[in-house]
């Protein structure tokens, strides 16, 4: 009884620890749980998944609201009950992240990158266009030109065409004949790296007990587990939205971000098997109970089942 104490006396300091926005924690929720099982639930089974987190019925239907009108959700009436999905451009928004916070713990590099260059836009379409790069990671080289050393070329692809600027915007491949020194003095100019690692470290102190709670707990209470994964993800999703995700070559020696990403791996692992029922026994659909996850699913993290490495 004392190391399953543990566990929850340690979801305890994460809900307390954590500054939970019910729309982005809703948006983690259907990222990461509903989206790999069809991406449709009633809103009624939502309000209860998550009840736990602190959010209340009345806030979570004001959220999905607003969510709705930001064009994250859309939903389908049947008789009384409304099933609230994900839309297309919420959808490939979250794909686009979801490929940077699933993916590949090393990605190679062979020393060239893309440059974007928006001198042909005006004042409002470089400042959306700025901010959307941001998200992907690309930094500022100047006022109008943006540069990342192995992007997302599909999500940079879609962010040009949600935007409208795919016949305004340049996209160059360019290679560098500078030192390595050279190259890492750009970095430090382009992304603010030093208060990254340092964010990245508070990630390691809130989840390392977590690790060793699930690791030495002899069962794994499917709620608990549900809620660590939630809260896991939409905490990593936070910094990986921030984390340019540069070629190791670039990168701080005893970079904090890869530390994290091992264990984010590690915790969701452990916990994923027993949030799953949780999952399934809470959530229902038009046709009944959540179908079953669709097979990409246990491809993140380089395949769920994988054994785990030291966090």
């Amino acid at each position: 009884m004392a190391k399953a104490r543990n566990l929850d006396a340690q979801v305890e300091h994460l809900l307390e620890s954590m500054r939970l926005r019910a729309k982005s924690l809703i948006v983690t929720v259907y990222g990461d749980a509903i989206l790999p099982h069809g991406g449709t639930a009633w809103l009624g089974s939502v309000i209860k998944l998550v009840e736990p987190f602190g959010l209340s019925e009345r806030i979570v239907r004001t959220s999905v609201f607003r969510l709705s009108k930001d064009d994250w959700l859309t939903s389908r009436q049947i008789g009384r009950r409304s099933y609230y999905s994900m839309t297309e451009s919420g959808r490939h928004r979250t794909e686009a992240v979801h490929r940077r916070i699933y993916g590949p713990l090393h990605r190679p590099w062979n020393g060239e990158w893309c440059v974007v260059s928006a001198t042909n836009c005006d004042g409002a379409e470089r400042e959306r266009l700025r901010r959307d790069l941001g998200w992907m990671g690309f930094g500022a080289m100047a006022q109008s030109v943006f540069a990342h050393p192995s992007p997302d070329h599909e999500a940079l692809r879609q962010v040009l065409q949600d935007l409208e600027l795919t016949e305004r915007v340049v996209v160059m491949r360019a290679s560098s004949l500078s030192s390595t020194q050279a190259l890492r003095n750009l970095v430090q100019n382009c992304w603010d790296l030093d208060q990254l690692a340092a964010d990245y470290n508070v990630f390691l102190d809130h989840f390392r007990p977590v690790w060793r709670a699930l690791e030495s707990a002899r069962e794994l209470d499917p709620r608990y587990c549900f809620l660590i994964r939630i809260l896991l993800i939409h905490d990593f999703r936070r910094l990986i939205l921030r984390d340019p995700m540069l070629p190791d070559e670039l990168l701080p020696t005893d970079w904090s971000g890869t530390a994290s990403r091992i264990l984010c791996r590690n915790i969701y692992r452990v916990a994923l098997e027993p949030a799953e029922r949780h999952l399934m026994s809470i959530l229902e659909t038009a046709d009944g109970p959540l179908p079953e996850a669709a097979p990409h699913f246990f491809d993140r993290f380089g395949r769920l089942a994988e054994v785990q490495e030291a966090g």
